[in-house]
């Protein structure tokens, strides 16, 4: 202990908040709750089976039944929310992505079994074509192979939505980023009268190297080879903060029910933007790669695991996202 006696003569010591655990929990302005989280997973077909994924530690895809289980466990644990992405064998793969629209497809039957399994559990599907294509991109190239056609894809978008509400999706979330897809899925909703399903628009959705294990995931990058999947055509571009406002603007007036950032860590200052703009809520989603690599430095012994991932989701939070898809989820809470 110093023996000074020195004291500086100071009316404001922010030290004072800090002093003990009781009063750092007093003062604490974000907390990352269970109910913020919604937990990414993957499906195959089969029965009893799963796969480990290995640029994902700890994530695995899941047979339908057992996909069906561990969603029961996650709700009885307290997480209100998961969003399902399938791995389709590459003989269901086709240019027009044309499974994608099967009335019996993989993802239709897993929201089937898992709104049996667990009623109240909130479903979301995403909307896009990447699962189903054989070049592994989000919609429908051109003639030449070059790009996107935006209203053509849009088209198909719209009937998948449909099918994917049908099936008892609680939210649809268009991960497309094609112009003009949140009014036309809204408009085809309605028409059928499925005006309770919402949809989750990944609004600000980054062309970002992030996405790499997620790729791997559902079987996209090995498609047709990665030189196809440069997505800066429709996929925003990192670099531009105000075109991501726009997005985000137009998806809010063609009645999106909540905003999305993807991904989460990097574009914190999206999040904030978004929040600061809009009375919607804001979904923020922790990719792939930002899980990954917290896996990868912890188990170099670079970070403390639980410690990392806690801050990253708070980070998140603090930003100002109200709900984080995160394959932190589970751990997190259970």
């Amino acid at each position: 202990m110093s023996e000074n006696a020195f004291e500086l003569d100071l009316p404001q010591r922010p030290r004072r908040h800090r002093r003990s655990d009781a009063m750092r929990r007093l003062v604490r302005e974000t907390e990352v709750r269970t109910n913020d989280l919604i937990q990414p997973l993957f499906v195959i077909d089969g029965k009893g089976g799963s796969e480990e994924i290995d640029s994902m530690p700890g994530q695995q895809r899941l047979t339908i039944d057992l996909l069906a289980d561990e969603c029961s466990r996650l709700f009885d644990g307290g997480i209100p929310a998961v969003a399902l992405f399938p791995k389709l064998d590459t003989s269901l793969k086709s240019a027009l992505g044309k499974e994608a629209l099967n009335k019996d497809t993989l993802i239709l039957r897993a929201v089937r079994a898992v709104k049996k399994r667990c009623p109240e559990l909130l479903v979301i599907t995403d909307v896009a074509l990447d699962p189903y294509t054989d070049h592994g991109h989000d919609g429908l190239l051109n003639k030449d192979g070059t790009d996107i056609e935006n209203d053509h894809t849009v088209e198909v978008l719209m009937k998948m939505a449909v099918l994917n509400a049908q099936a008892g999706a609680d939210f649809v979330a268009p991960s497309d980023m094609m112009d003009g897809r949140i009014g036309a899925i809204r408009e085809a909703l309605d028409e059928a009268r499925l005006t309770h399903t919402s949809i989750m628009a990944y609004s600000a959705k980054f062309s970002s190297a992030y996405y790499g294990p997620f790729r791997d995931a559902v079987g996209s990058s090995k498609a047709a080879g990665t030189k196809l999947l440069n997505k800066d055509t429709y996929q925003l571009d990192p670099a531009n903060r105000r075109m991501a406002v726009t997005e985000t603007e137009l998806d809010e007036a063609e009645g999106a029910d909540v905003l999305m950032v993807k991904p989460a860590g990097p574009y914190l200052d999206i999040i904030r933007e978004l929040r600061d703009r809009t009375e919607l809520p804001v979904a923020a989603y922790q990719v792939s790669g930002e899980y990954a690599q917290i896996h990868a430095a912890a188990r170099l012994g670079w970070l403390d695991l639980e410690r990392t991932r806690d801050e990253s989701l708070l980070s998140i939070k603090r930003a100002g996202a109200d709900m984080i898809l995160s394959y932190f989820a589970k751990d997190f809470v259970l």
